[in-house]
């Protein structure tokens, strides 16, 4: 019950040390939160984040779990991590549609092919510019549906030329704040290396100004990869504290030609598996 307001000196009196202060109010920038699906009628997405700990690769499910079939895609499965991937699924009782990647991936097996064996009716896709072989290729602009929902393609070459970011869509019915899957594109406070598998600083700089920061500033970020504990950014933290893409492409150019990385210890057997579907020659009979 609310005492009334002519009492309240006189209480404030018998706690003269009590000093009542108003909340520091939060700073302007919005720090990013994980998505928060609405309820009843309006929740349509269904939305897990999962983590493969030997590459530090994000797998992302998205689902319409307002459609009856419940339709769902897979973006970047990792081999080691399919049997738990495909329980979850199960659990969830989703028909998973799509298994698809942001790109060829050089630290890692895909799961996509595996997932194909379980799952027969399962169709692979990745970007054409990828070179990579798969059920369905996408470009810059396409829209990949499941259910009511759907991802818009955005190229983003750079860290390799066939990468590219999915987008949740730009529409009525489709989740709010939007959500872009970046692939290594755009990793949290820093970006993807530019120096193998077709890679430019120059076109990643340019990828990265034209299709992501250009987004809505409270745009949820999630990459491929994350080596330092963070699962979400938005456009707005990133185009504000990102370590390398803050800075004029030129000093973007001379970071990136400067990290001096070691190749990726999976590299030799990753690319060729993943540019075809994850599916590695079975070991000849004996």
């Amino acid at each position: 019950m609310l005492l009334p307001l002519r009492l309240i000196p006189r209480l404030a009196s018998c706690v003269p040390r009590l000093v009542l202060r108003r909340a520091p109010l939060l700073p302007a920038l919005a720090m990013a939160s994980a998505y928060s699906p609405g309820s009843g009628a309006e929740r349509r997405l269904l939305f897990r984040q999962l983590f493969e700990k030997e590459s530090s690769t994000y797998t992302y499910l998205l689902a319409d779990v307002a459609d009856p079939d419940k339709p769902a895609v897979l973006i970047d499965p990792v081999d080691r991590t399919v049997d738990r991937d495909l329980n979850l699924i199960k659990e969830l009782g989703l028909n998973l549609v799509y298994a698809m990647n942001t790109h060829v991936h050089a630290d890692h097996v895909t799961g996509t092919g595996l997932i194909k064996t379980k799952l027969p009716g399962v169709k692979s896709l990745i970007s054409k510019a990828s070179g990579a072989k798969a059920d369905h290729f996408v470009d810059h602009g396409d829209k990949i549906h499941f259910g009511n929902l759907f991802l818009e393609v955005r190229a983003t070459p750079g860290h390799t030329s066939g990468c590219v970011t999915y987008v949740t869509g730009d529409a009525d019915g489709q989740p709010s704040p939007r959500m872009a899957f970046t692939g290594d594109a755009l990793i949290i406070r820093a970006c993807g290396r530019t120096d193998f598998q077709g890679g430019s600083s120059d076109q990643l700089y340019q990828s990265v100004h034209s299709q992501i920061f250009t987004l809505p500033k409270d745009t949820l970020l999630y990459p491929a990869h994350d080596y330092k504990g963070f699962t979400v950014s938005t456009v707005e933290e990133e185009v504000a504290y990102n370590a390398r893409l803050t800075k004029d492409k030129e000093t973007f150019k001379t970071i990136m030609n400067n990290l001096n990385l070691s190749y990726p210890k999976m590299m030799n057997v990753a690319v060729p598996a993943n540019l075809v579907c994850g599916i590695q020659d079975p070991p000849p009979k004996i």
